[in-house]
Formats: structure tokens, sequence, C-alpha cells
């Protein structure tokens, strides 16, 4: 998971703007940055796994436990043909500055071999530049790589790693159909362990899981005391989303699938935002938690209300104000690009005009509740008095012209807090809204 990444589950708060952005949704409209602010930032979705894990609904290619990039091997003409598409996505995209932040995610791009990364990040290189000091981060799946095609990742230009871990449990990543184990885990960090202390990565990052069915805070808190052992820089802590089309769809439909009650996940939440924050890491955003220095810059992008490009099958864009997905099927995603072949590139004549309406109000305050410091809004009276109660209880806060959840029982509740935002605009909020401050 990412990203960046993402509804009941991922937490509410993301109802309207998906944890995963970059990798799937459409809305015609606004998504502001200052005027001269084009894009400084890049996703590339890779969509091959080697199998479905029962909780996604990412557009992904799952392509066998055999699969592998290596000539003749179980998938690799697959992945050797979507790459060329994806270059050639690159190729007829419009210009820009040079870009500060890459995100390779999926999917599993550690199914690509060093070479293949190698050629996307030159691409980039060559539409754009990388600016000095860029971070380009490349998601990671333990069992999918080894610590020799590492250090050809490192060596070709990443930066940023995040390791898709979810559990420390054996019998848990059985049930949520992964394909590593804990001892996979523990090797992989070793080696991202062994890389930062080098020198030769900056940072890495680690997902896990709460919410998951069976869980309880004891077994939770396990799980958390196993992750901090190992040193991670940054911390991605997702609450389970139960998705349309899924396996945990149908077992959630049968019975079958015992998920937390509200009040249980909610606790889980408070405890993941306590014992991090003894440890020593910043709870930066909702479900992201970083030592001082190792934020996601990448993360911040979407969740600040700037614009990026999005290159791949699946994967958004909202370069200059108006976010679009691709399809997410390869079949329509290569239909897509010869189509956008065909018209005339617009890096011809440079990025077009920047909207002058910010992001629309709606989307503004869903993402900037989901950030620490909150979000600079001019609450109208009538949202005032439905968050009463919560700024009563302290679960929310103005300081000024910003409003925030506070931390942990604001954040852990922020369903609450955006429902009456969202019933506020559904009632009146959307016929009055205007173009909100720079957050």
């Amino acid at each position: 998971m990412t990203g960046a990444v993402a509804a009941d589950g991922l937490n509410k708060a993301a109802c309207l703007i998906p944890v995963a952005l970059a990798r799937g949704g459409n809305r015609r409209a606004p998504i502001g940055w200052p005027p001269g602010w084009p894009p400084r930032s890049a996703y590339l979705h890779i969509p091959f796994c080697h199998r479905r894990c029962f909780y996604c609904d990412f557009p992904v290619v799952p392509l066998g436990d055999r699969a592998s990039a290596e000539a003749g091997a179980p998938g690799s003409a697959s992945i050797s043909a979507y790459l060329q598409l994806l270059q050639r996505e690159i190729a007829v995209a419009p210009t820009g500055p040079a870009l500060s932040t890459v995100y390779v995610g999926g999917g599993t791009p550690s199914l690509l071999s060093v070479e293949q990364l190698q050629a996307l990040l030159e691409a980039l290189r060559c539409r754009y530049g990388l600016a000095p000091g860029a971070e380009l981060s490349l998601e990671l799946d333990p069992a999918s790589f080894d610590q020799q095609r590492l250090a050809g990742y490192l060596a070709a230009g990443i930066t940023r790693v995040s390791l898709g871990g979810q559990s420390f449990s054996d019998a848990v990543l059985e049930r949520l159909g992964r394909r590593h184990r804990c001892a996979d885990l523990l090797e992989a960090a070793s080696w991202l362990q062994q890389a930062q202390r080098g020198g030769r990565l900056q940072s890495w990052s680690l997902d896990l899981i709460q919410g998951l069915p069976g869980q309880t805070l004891p077994g939770w808190c396990e799980q958390l005391e196993q992750a901090i052992a190992l040193q991670p820089p940054h911390l991605s802590v997702y609450d389970l989303i139960v998705e349309p089309g899924t396996v945990f769809e149908r077992l959630e439909q049968r019975g079958a699938l015992e998920l937390p009650e509200s009040d249980l996940a909610a606790d889980l939440m408070e405890l993941t935002a306590r014992r991090l924050a003894a440890a020593g890491y910043g709870h930066y955003e909702i479900s992201n938690y970083a030592l001082p220095g190792h934020a996601s810059r990448h993360n911040r992008v979407y969740w600040s209300g700037a614009g990026w490009w999005g290159f791949g099958m699946g994967a958004t864009a909202a370069p200059w104000g108006v976010r679009e997905a691709r399809p997410r099927t390869r079949e329509g995603y290569a239909t897509w690009l010869e189509q956008a072949e065909r018209a005339k590139p617009l890096g011809d004549e440079g990025l077009p005009a920047v909207p002058e309406a910010g992001m629309p109000l709606d989307e503004r305050w869903m993402v900037g509740f989901r950030r620490r410091e909150g979000v600079r809004i001019d609450v109208p009276e009538a949202l005032r008095r439905r968050w009463q109660p919560f700024v009563q209880r302290g679960l929310l806060i103005e300081e000024g012209p910003r409003w925030r959840l506070c931390d942990p029982e604001g954040l852990a509740l922020s369903n609450a807090v955006l429902r009456e935002l969202l019933a506020w605009w559904e009632e009146e909020g959307s016929a009055a809204a205007s173009p909100p401050p720079s957050p």
C-alpha cells in the first residue's frame, strides 16, 4: 500500500479521497496549487504481482508465484510488453519541471529487474529531469527480491523503500492471501537496515494492517512491538478495508469474516498512536508515522492538494487540476494510450493554464483533516454548530484559521467529524462553497 495510496476500514476520513490516490479514481474538478507551481511529482504503476491479496481491489495483474521479469520466465513477456506501454506514455506526456519525488507502486514493483527499473527512471529523467536530492521511492514485497537485487535498485537511484509487511503472524499472512511469511519480512527488513546504516538508502517504511479479523488489543500490541524492534524510520498503519469484489467481501457476505467492532477498532488506532509516539514516531497523517526527517515527501503531495503526474494502467494523474484515471485493464490502457498518441502531445506547447479555483472545498477538508496540522478553512456557522459536540469533547481543535483533529482520540474518531461535514455539504455547503485559502 502507499500511499499512498486509500470507507469503512482505511478510515472514512478517506471516503472521498482514497489513500491510494494515484492508483485510481476520477473526479473532474480542480485541484489547485499556487500559480506557477506545476507538478514536481510522479507516480508510476506497476500492476504485476504474484497473487491478489484477499483485501486488494487495486488494478493489478496476478502472474503466479513463479513469475519473474527474467527472460523466458513465467510472466516476463507480459511485464516487458507493459513496460513498453509505460515508456510510451511518459514520452507523450506534457513536459514540466524537474521531479522532486517519484513513487513506483503496484502491484509488486520488485518483480522488475534492475535494468527495467533503470529504464523507467531514465525515461522520467529524459522527459522531466530529476531534481537534486529527489526522493525516489519503490514498493517492495518480502520474498519478491533478494539482497543483490536491492543493491541494484539502490544503485539505480532509489532513495526510499516501502516494505509491504502487513503482519508478523504467519497465520494472519495466510488469511490475507499474502505470499510471504514472517521470516521473509524479517530478512527483508534486515537488508534495508543494513543499507540505511551503510548510507546506501536514505529511508524506508514498513506497512502494517490493523483491524484484521480476530485481532485483539494484546495481539496488536505485540505486532507493534515487533515493528518498533526493526527500527523502521517510517511506519504506515492502515485499517483494513473490505472492498467490493474482493475475497474478503465474499467472506463478509457469508458471515465468515469476523471484524473488530467499531469501539475496538478505535482502541486499536489509539493504541497505535500512543505506542508509536512513545517510540519517537510523529503522527503526521492519519495512517502514517515517521521519525524526525523521515516523513514521505511524495505522500505529502497527495494530502496537500498539490498536483502530480501519474503513469500506467489504473494510475491517476492530477497535473493541472483535473484528476483522471487511466483504464484499469491492460487492453483498455493500451487503447487509451493509442488515442493519446494520435492527439497532439500537450508537451509540445508546455503545461496548460492552472485553474484559478483551488481544490474543491469538500475535498480540501477531507485531505486536510487527515494531516496532523489540519486545514485552514473558514467554517460556516451551520457547520460550526454540527461540530460543536466534538469541540466540547476536545476532539476537534480550532487554532486561529486552522482546524485539526486532536491526536490520537480525534484522529481515531475522524469518521464522525467527517460524517457531519458531508451531511452539511450535501444539504447546503456545495451551493455556498467558495475557493478555500491555501493549506
